[in-house]
């Protein structure tokens, strides 16, 4: 660990990693392992939300209520099954994946590399400068070489009356919940708020959603809300779209009112309306503009001079596969390899309800604001041969996103059983710019789900 150095002139390194989520973790690693001298400075877990209060727990979670779901299609399909809850698996595997919240392997694997580390808060204080408060004083440390922001997001939680004084859970508490509630209200119908209330309905829980907006996902497509909307009501969620929450009291259970006057009572109450930028960092002293929206950059991730910033705070998606991505071209930067510009013209996404929300690239509504002549395919999942093998109550959807003019897809989404994977081919189309006529000429293997590519190509 690096000691704080009191009353000494500021301490030079050749990188400070400013957050240790994802891609800073990345970026530190990899620096260091190339002999630089690194620090890297976080104030809670290194590893960041992802391995703690995101990707890997909640996704462990989900794991246990699809096996859940599988087991009750067994009954019309191939015999009889009997199937009992237990949450208590679900949270001991959370717990151990998580190492109970602490972060010794993440540390350790930093140190491993020549990494050295600084548990505060650090804030940028001018050009190549950051100040850290530790809970043993303060640490500045210069940059030689370059400072690498990477300070991620926090929950956002609405302004609703009453509410900052109700134990509610957001993604942090919720993924560490070791007895299940009776009942659950869910505050947002975005991707947290529909896998996770999938997951505690499929574990016996009483759940509803509220949704401000007028469907589910709204920054999805709505062939594919819709079938996320109707998974959910099939499992038992009570989903409430157009539906306001105005206040919340907490007196030994949650009421919510609505705008309508209305209120709805459950034993916890989940927040899970979105992400605020961590960008209370300084920004202004180095002539960046501290209530912008994201930190601005240019293809190498830079900020300014010696300044890099990759991850949820650029603005170009909150997902670990983008910030690792963006972290690997600042390290080939800092290292003078001319790594190229980062593009995101195919960035993939995916929500893990059942079935599963696969996307790429723009939507329809988003590819016609940019002015294309778009052009829309669609296919059903449960008319393709696979679907209606696969069993009762599949459902989904591939939709294609075309740009007319120059022939090739802009956007898509399969939303399906494995529609994370069957994604991967429509990805590597809008990527690679594949035009739509060698897509059509390719083999898709029968029977397969993401065959039904083949039937929303052609109706282009």
């Amino acid at each position: 660990m690096l000691t704080r150095m009191t009353g000494a002139p500021e301490q030079v390194v050749d990188v400070v990693v400013l957050g240790v989520g994802p891609g800073g973790e990345y970026a530190a690693n990899r620096l260091g392992r190339a002999g630089l001298a690194v620090v890297a400075v976080d104030e809670l877990l290194y590893g960041g939300e992802c391995p703690f209060f995101g990707c890997t727990p909640s996704k462990l979670m989900i794991r246990g209520a699809d096996v859940l779901a599988e087991a009750r299609r067994v009954e019309g399909l191939g015999g009889d099954a009997r199937v009992r809850p237990d949450w208590d698996t679900v949270a001991g595997r959370v717990s151990s994946a998580t190492s109970d919240w602490h972060d010794h392997v993440h540390a350790e694997r930093l140190e491993k590399s020549g990494v050295r580390l600084v548990r505060g808060r650090g804030r940028l204080e001018g050009p190549g400068r950051v100040r850290v408060t530790t809970a043993d004083g303060e640490v500045v440390l210069r940059a030689r070489r370059g400072i690498v922001l990477n300070t991620g997001t926090r929950p956002a939680v609405p302004s609703i009356e009453g509410l900052d004084f109700t134990p509610y859970w957001t993604n942090r508490e919720v993924v560490k919940v070791e007895e299940l509630p009776e009942s659950l209200v869910v505050l947002g119908g975005g991707p947290i708020g529909c896998e996770l209330a999938q997951t505690f309905a499929r574990f016996g829980v009483e759940t509803m959603v509220l949704q401000s907006a007028a469907r589910l996902m709204v920054d999805e497509e709505p062939e594919a809300s819709a079938v996320v909307e109707a998974a959910l009501r099939a499992d038992g969620v009570d989903v409430r779209t157009a539906a306001e929450a105005v206040s919340v009291r907490h007196d030994g259970a949650f009421a919510v009112t609505l705008a309508d006057g209305s209120v709805v009572q459950s034993d916890r109450l989940l927040v899970a309306t979105g992400r605020h930028l961590n960008l209370d960092v300084g920004l202004d002293t180095v002539g960046l503009d501290a209530g912008d929206t994201a930190v601005p950059t240019d293809g190498l991730l830079r900020v300014g001079e010696g300044i890099y910033a990759v991850g949820d705070i650029t603005g170009h998606g909150a997902y670990t596969h983008v910030s690792r991505y963006q972290a690997d071209i600042v390290v080939r930067d800092l290292l003078g390899q001319s790594p190229p510009e980062a593009e995101y013209h195919s960035v993939s996404r995916v929500t893990f309800t059942d079935p599963e929300l696969g996307a790429v690239g723009l939507t329809e509504t988003q590819a016609r604001a940019r002015g294309i002549d778009v052009r829309v395919g669609t296919a059903e999942i449960e008319s393709s041969s696979r679907g209606w093998i696969h069993g009762p109550d599949t459902r989904g959807v591939i939709k294609v996103v075309a740009d007319a003019e120059r022939g090739i897809l802009v956007g898509a989404t399969a939303v399906a059983p494995a529609g994370g994977e069957v994604i991967g081919l429509l990805a590597t189309a809008v990527h690679a710019r594949i035009p739509i006529t060698t897509l059509r000429g390719m083999h898709f293997a029968y029977l397969t789900f993401h065959r039904a590519i083949e039937t929303a190509l052609k109706k282009i």
